[in-house]
C-alpha cells in the first residue's frame, strides 16, 4: 500500500542533494501534509527543500509542481526553485511570517489578498512550460470513492450520500471559466515578509475555475457572509450577487467535501506523521455547516 518505507530517510536524502557546496544539515520544517520540509543553510543562503514523489492518489505530480512553481516565481508570486531532481525540489527561503487564518481575513481587509489570486489566475499561464494538470473538484471526489471504496475505507458507507451531494453541488455551479488555479489556499501558504505576500506551495497548481480558490480560501479560513461578499466583489469587481453566492456556496462546500475525503484516503494510503482521522473529523465537521447552510438558500 505504501512504498516510501524502502525508500532513504527524508532528511538523508535532503542532505545528499547534489546542488549544496559540501555537507549541510537539514532542520525540519514542520506542517507538510504530503511532503517533508526542510530548512538548509549553504553558501550563507538558506533555502527550503521538499522531499516528495508522486501521488497519483491525490493527483500530485512533481513534474507539474515543478513548472507550477517555476511559473509562479515568474509571475511573482512564489520563491524562486534553484534546484529540482526526482523526489526534491529546492527554492529560496522566504524570511517572513506564516499566516494563520485570522492574518488570512486581515490581509483580505487590507485588499492585499485578491490582487495576488488575479496575478495566479491570469499571469501563471504566461509563464508555465509544457503539459499542465487540470483540477475539477469535482471529479477528484468521484476518484476518492473509488479509490476509498477499494481500500476498504472506514467511511465506505458514507460514500453513496457523498457522490449524491457532490452532484448536486457539481449541477449548481453550472457553466465556468478556467484559469489557472492553486487550489490549495490553507493560510499556511501564505508568507508575509513584511513588504509582499507570498504564496507557495504548488501541489494541486493547474487549470480550475477561479471560484474554486475564492471558496477555498474563504472554507478554509472561515470567513464570514461579509468577507466572503467582501471576496467577491473585490475580485469581480461588481456588487455580490445571490446567484454567485450561491456559486460560491456550492464551491465551499465541494471544497470542504473534497478536503475530507482527500484525508480519509489519506488515512489509508499515506505514511506521514500527521493524525489524519482528527483532520477528517475537522473538515467533516466543516463541510456539513456549510452543506447545511447551502441547503437553506
Amino acid at each position: 500500500m505504501n512504498q516510501s518505507l524502502a525508500k532513504p530517510d527524508p532528511a538523508a536524502r535532503a542532505a545528499a542533494l547534489t546542488c549544496w557546496s559540501g555537507k549541510v544539515e537539514p532542520e525540519v520544517l514542520p506542517g507538510g501534509l504530503t511532503n517533508h520540509n526542510f530548512v538548509v543553510r549553504d553558501r550563507g543562503e538558506s533555502f527550503v527543500v521538499r522531499i516528495a514523489d508522486d501521488i497519483p492518489l491525490h493527483g500530485i505530480m512533481r513534474f507539474n509542481e515543478l513548472a507550477s512553481s517555476r511559473a509562479a516565481h515568474a509571475a511573482g508570486v512564489s520563491p524562486e526553485v534553484v534546484h529540482a531532481e526526482p523526489g526534491a525540489l529546492v527554492m529560496r527561503f522566504i524570511e517572513g511570517t506564516t499566516y494563520g487564518e485570522a492574518e488570512v481575513r486581515a490581509a483580505l481587509g487590507a485588499g492585499r489578498i485578491v490582487p495576488l489570486l488575479k496575478r495566479v489566475h491570469h499571469e501563471i499561464p504566461k509563464h508555465f512550460e509544457g503539459p499542465a494538470l487540470i483540477f475539477w473538484v469535482f471529479q477528484v471526489a468521484r476518484g476518492y470513492a473509488r479509490t476509498l471504496r477499494a481500500g476498504h475505507s472506514r467511511m465506505t458507507g458514507e460514500l453513496p450520500r457523498f457522490l449524491e451531494i457532490n452532484a448536486e453541488l457539481e449541477a449548481a455551479l453550472g457553466p465556468v471559466e478556467i484559469l489557472f488555479g492553486h487550489n490549495d489556499l490553507l493560510a499556511a501558504n501564505f508568507i508575509d515578509d513584511g513588504k509582499r505576500l507570498w504564496l507557495i506551495d504548488w501541489d494541486y497548481g493547474g487549470f480550475n475555475c477561479p471560484l474554486f480558490d475564492l471558496a477555498n480560501l474563504a472554507s478554509n479560513n472561515q470567513f464570514s457572509a461579509a468577507e466572503e461578499d467582501r471576496l467577491l466583489e473585490d475580485y469581480f469587481e461588481t456588487p455580490a450577487s445571490d446567484e454567485l453566492r450561491h456559486k460560491l456556496s456550492a464551491m465551499k462546500c465541494a471544497s470542504l467535501l473534497r478536503e475530507s475525503m482527500w484525508s480519509m484516503v489519506s488515512e489509508i494510503h499515506l505514511d506521514i506523521d500527521v493524525d489524519y482521522v482528527a483532520y477528517t473529523t475537522e473538515n467533516l465537521a466543516r463541510f456539513e455547516r456549510a452543506y447545511a447552510d447551502f441547503k437553506a438558500g
